[in-house]
Order: structure tokens, then sequence, then C-alpha cells
């Protein structure tokens, strides 16, 4: 009996991470959609500060902080429900998922940084919060979404910047 409890168990993890991981990964993917043709295009027309990195890091990167935000997620998911602060880590969770997904939807296929740096304080206060909230639910979502609003603080700027610029 108790080995069967630890199978289901692990199954259960394991299909957990792997939707966490599916979420997070979808979501850079479907970014990517509004990115991938600006790349050349349009930003490539743009005037960008000096310390702008290469365009090929982006995509490692963004890939790299999706994997750690999936692992936070599922983190937060694997708590059983009724524990304290869960239901609103997974809600500002999916809410900064949508802002993410709505900067590059603002910057690259609308073609417009101000209305993206506007976009982009909402988005850094929404991983803020989903960073404060995940850690109440488990310590390691501090250290897992850190990078995130570290690189989105940096990526604020480069949006000032280019909008300054442009």
């Amino acid at each position: 009996m108790i080995k069967n409890n630890m199978d289901k168990k692990r199954k259960d993890d394991f299909l957990w991470f792997a939707l966490a991981l599916l979420i997070c990964l979808g979501v850079g993917a479907l970014g990517s959609i509004f990115t991938a043709p600006a790349i050349s295009g349009w930003y490539a027309s743009l005037i960008k500060p000096s310390f702008n990195p290469p365009n090929w890091l982006f995509s490692p990167v963004w890939t790299t902080l999706f994997i750690l935000m999936g692992v936070a997620l599922f983190l937060i998911l694997r708590r059983p429900k009724n524990i304290q602060y869960r239901r609103q880590a997974v809600s500002l969770f999916i809410v900064q998922l949508f802002l993410n997904l709505l900067w590059s939807f603002f910057f690259f296929f609308l073609q417009n940084p101000g209305a993206a740096l506007v976009e982009i304080a909402i988005l850094w206060m929404a991983i803020l919060l989903s960073l404060i909230y995940g850690a109440k639910v488990n310590r390691a979502v501090l250290w897992l979404l850190l990078p995130y609003l570290l690189w989105v603080s940096f990526a604020s700027f480069l949006n000032y910047s280019i909008w300054a610029l442009n």
C-alpha cells in the first residue's frame, strides 16, 4: 500500500512537472510568434543602445527563464490546495505569464515600444508579486523567479532606451 502511494505521488509529480513546463514554454513559444518576424525586419531598423545584447542571446536566456518559471510553477502546484497563499500564487503566476506574452505583442507585433514600456512596468510588478506569494508557498520559488525579475528589470531599461532613441 505504501509503495503504491509513493508510485502515485511520483506519477502525479511528473505530470504536474510536465504540465508546468509545458505551460511556461508554451507561453514562450507563443511570444516568439510575435517576436521572430520582427527581429530581422522592424527591430533590426531601430536605433539601440550600446548595451543592447546580441540577438542570438535572447533565445537561450528566455528559454532558461521559462524553464525556471516552469519549475517554480511546479513547486507551487504540487502543494496541497488548502495551503495558505497557494491560490494567490497560482493566480499571480498566470497573470504574469499573460503579461509576459502581452509585452511581446505590444513591442514586436504592434511595434510600439511606448505601450510596451507601460506594459513591462506592470509585468515587473506582477513578477514581483508572483515571486513574493510563490515564496510563501515554497521558498525555492524566490530563487527560481529572481533571475526572471532581474532580466525583466534589464529588459525594462532596454525597452526605455529603445523608446527614447527612436
